[in-house]
Order: C-alpha cells, then structure tokens, then sequence
C-alpha cells in the first residue's frame, strides 16, 4: 500500500513533466512559426526577382510572379511540424536570389558570327574588346566576247576574245571596341592586306584565218595597308519579351591603302602591282535585328553604302581619268541560328547587295578635233548574293572562335570568302 508522501511526490514528478513537455511544444511552435515567415519571405523575393527577369526579358523563366514548380512542391509537400524539410526549400531557394550585379548577358543579343562584327554583342560600359580577324577570298572570272559576224552556225567573222581574272585575297586585322555606355559603343579595325591578282586574255582570230592564238598573260600583287575602319554602334532595344534586339551600326572606310589609280602600270594601261584599298571614302548605316526564339535566333540587316567620288587625274592609255565616282550599295541579310549547346551554335543566311554603276569621266590623250571632250561613262550595276554558314564556339567568359564560310551564289559575287574571328575581352568594365 502506497503512503501518501509517496503519492505526493509522484504527482510533483508527473507535473513536472508535463510541463517541461508544454514549454517543448511551445518552442516548437515557435520555430515553425519562424520557418515558415521565412519561407514566406522568400517566396516574396522569388516573385519581385521573377517579376523584374521578366521585365529585363529573361529566357527561360515565366512571366507571372507564382514561384517556380520545384520550390512549390517542396512548400507544398512539407509538413507544419518537420523542420528537416522546411530548411531544405529554404536552402533550395537560397541559390536563386540575385545579390548584386546581374549575371552577364542578360540583356545581350545572342552572337551570330555570319554577320561579322555587326552580329556580336554591344559592348558594355567600360569594356574593351580586342580581336584577331583572318579572311581569305577567292574570286575567278571568265568571259567570253565576240566582235563580228556570225555567218552560220559555229562560223564566226571577227574577232573572238576569252579573259580569265583570278583573284585571291588575305587579309588579316587586329580590332578594338569600347562600351562607352551599355547602349553605345565605338570601335577600329586595322587590316592588313596580301593580294594576288592574274588576268588571262586570249584573242582568237576570225574562224576563217588560220592565225595561232596569242596569249596575253599578266599578274600584279600587293602588300601592306589597308582601308582603316571606324565604327559605331547603338542599341535601341534590348530584346524584351515579343521584341528583337535592335542595334544600329555606322561604319566609316578611310582610304588608308594603296590607292588603284597610284600604282605602277605598263604603257597598254596593265598594273604591275595590285592595290591593297579602293582610294575613296565610304559610309555605312546600317540596323541589325536578333529576335531570339528558343533554341533559334532569327536575324537580319538592311544596310546603305554611301561612296564619296573624288578626282583621279590618272592615265590609263588611252585615256586620262579626270572623276570618278564608284556606286553607292544596298545591301540586306537574313538567317537563323540555332543552339547546339549553350557553348556552340550554328548560323545559316543569305546577303545580297545591289552595288550601283561607277560613273567615270574621262579624256582622251589624242583627242579628234571634232571630238568631246570629256567622255562620261556608267557602268552597269552588279547582282552581289552570298550563301552564308557560320559557327560559334564560346571558349570562356570572356572568348570566343567565331568561324563563317560565304559562297557566290551570283556572277559578280566572290566564288569563296572564309573568315575565322577570335575576339577577347581585355578589361571587363562595369
């Protein structure tokens, strides 16, 4: 039989215990409460961070404020009384936050290489990015003219000429571009250039005379300098959702090369030494439009080349050049790219320029006395289409190899043009 002292002190240990487990599930309640104000924190950052990608036009995340789908089944699987899970979303969540700078690119047009410079990405305030640029350009040309009379068919009366022109052009560049702000940016580009340039012409008698062929064969080459490039570049739109991005492009051509009308000549007017410039100055707006469409980005170009003509006071036998004044140019691209992985893309376009005839004024050394005197010429306009290819390989943060192939796909194009552009950013700016 229990004493009463003995029941006593049991019902002291039993309230004891009872209220040790009271103030235990107090300070439980107490955590969960916390938790869960700071799951509910975090929700509201992850809304307003959403909200703001959306703006900015962030690929890859959805425009309304609901948090994403991993962290709402989290939140929605745990349960009030498990810590172990609630710290887990938290923990989850925690990598999304921005603090800080917003990560690179975000408001960058992806880089299409076939469009050269024009297809790279603004440079952002205080960066400096140089690059190395190598191309190589092949162009042949064959014609074939008849002057005289076709008496039946394959009997020809006068005279039958074949010319072959064959071009081959290196040229290797070294180019800076600095972001004065996000939106603006300037830049140079210094070639060097190394040219081959070879005409074949074959004037074959009438088919009635018996008289061999005579081959006129002349090459001429060139090294050094060439045109110096001045560039600019604005964005005026940043690519949000349903907008392209949208760069306007001024470039300026200085005649720094070897000027055509300067080099040394035979008495028939042949060169003897190929020119590395065109000896005018050039101009050329232009406006890029990137509309990126996951995993595509859609591109185009249109573009004017203004040609500033200047006199020339060269002799080419047999006659003097007093004015020349080449073409103005029209010129449009269109292509798309797509994302191989998020280091690789290909490009794949066609650009066409509508390059206008060259006005020449001319006289001749031994002008007839009842003759003009100056003698004007146009000539025809030239069809210029490219079929383009293109990959970009993007090496780190701050490099890429960019790698573009064009092929003539008219008469007047060049039949190959192979670029490889390797920009590196040398100051990161802010």
């Amino acid at each position: 039989m229990t004493s009463p002292a003995a029941a006593v002190q049991a019902q002291m240990r039993a309230g004891d215990a009872n209220g040790q487990m009271r103030a235990e599930l107090e300070q439980a309640r107490a955590q969960i409460a916390e938790q869960r104000r700071q799951i509910e924190a975090q929700e509201r950052r992850l809304q307003a961070l959403e909200a703001r990608m959306a703006q900015a036009g962030a690929p890859g995340l959805p425009a309304s404020g609901s948090p994403p789908a991993a962290l709402a089944q989290q939140s929605s699987a745990s349960t009030p009384g498990d810590p172990s899970t609630i710290q887990q979303s938290t923990l989850s969540a925690a990598p999304v936050e921005r603090v800080g700078k917003a990560p690179p690119g975000s408001d960058r047009p992806p880089e299409v290489a076939v469009l050269g410079q024009e297809g790279s990405v603004v440079t952002r305030r205080g960066q400096l990015t140089a690059e190395v640029q190598v191309d190589y350009a092949r162009a042949d040309r064959n014609r074939a003219l008849f002057r005289g009379i076709e008496v039946v068919e394959s009997v020809l009366v006068g005279e039958f000429n074949i010319n072959e022109n064959r071009q081959d052009i290196i040229t290797s560049s070294a180019s800076l571009r600095y972001g004065l702000t996000d939106a603006v940016e300037i830049g140079v580009r210094v070639p060097l250039v190394a040219r081959w340039d070879r005409s074949v012409l074959v004037p074959v008698q009438g088919s009635t005379n018996n008289d061999a062929a005579r081959e006129i064969d002349s090459s001429a080459s060139g090294r050094g300098l060439g045109d110096v490039e001045l560039s600019a570049r604005y964005q005026f739109l940043t690519g949000r959702p349903g907008l392209p991005f949208l760069v306007g492009n001024l470039q300026v051509v200085a005649p720094t090369g070897s000027n055509p009308f300067a080099v040394r000549r035979t008495g028939s007017g042949a060169a003897l030494q190929a020119a590395t410039g065109a000896g005018f100055w050039g101009v050329s707006p232009s406006v890029t439009a990137v509309l990126p469409s996951d995993p595509a980005v859609l591109f185009g170009t249109i573009g004017y080349t203004r040609n500033f003509g200047r006199s020339v006071d060269a002799v080419i036998a047999p006659v003097r050049i007093d004015y020349v004044k080449p073409g103005d140019a029209l010129s449009f691209s269109a292509g798309i790219g797509i994302a191989l992985n998020e280091r690789t893309s290909v490009n794949f376009g066609y650009a066409h320029a509508w390059a206008f005839g060259t006005r020449t004024r001319t006289r001749l050394l031994e002008p007839s006395p009842n003759g003009p005197e100056f003698l004007e010429d146009t000539s025809r306009d030239l069809q210029i289409g490219r079929l383009l290819f293109g990959v970009t390989y993007r090496v780190t943060d701050r490099s890429s190899i960019n790698w573009s192939v064009e092929v003539g796909a008219t008469d007047d194009a060049a039949d190959v043009r192979s670029v490889l552009r390797i920009p590196l950013v040398l100051l990161s700016g802010s």
